[in-house]
């Protein structure tokens, strides 16, 4: 499974999606938008927004910190393999 996680350091939601994949102990890749215009333009070609955080779930992209929804597209990654 491959989840990505676009953040800003000062987006409390992006600190409270990354405790969150922590605890249920799901491994991500952290894109730091003030790192690089690349990860920037990333996020907008997937939701014409630059809202943060933006998680990427297996192509499924769930804009903001939304526990059921992530929840949701975890099980559905996991029923792919």
């Amino acid at each position: 499974m491959d989840i990505k996680i676009y953040t800003n350091p000062n987006c409390s939601w992006c600190q409270k999606a990354k405790a969150w994949f922590k605890k249920k102990k799901q491994s991500f890749q952290e894109l730091d938008l003030d790192e690089s215009d690349t990860y920037r333009d990333e996020i907008l070609e997937k939701t014409r927004q630059l809202a943060t955080p933006v998680i990427d779930i297996d192509g499924e992209i769930i804009v903001g910190f939304d526990e059921p929804a992530l929840t949701l597209a975890i099980e559905k990654a996991k029923n792919k393999i």
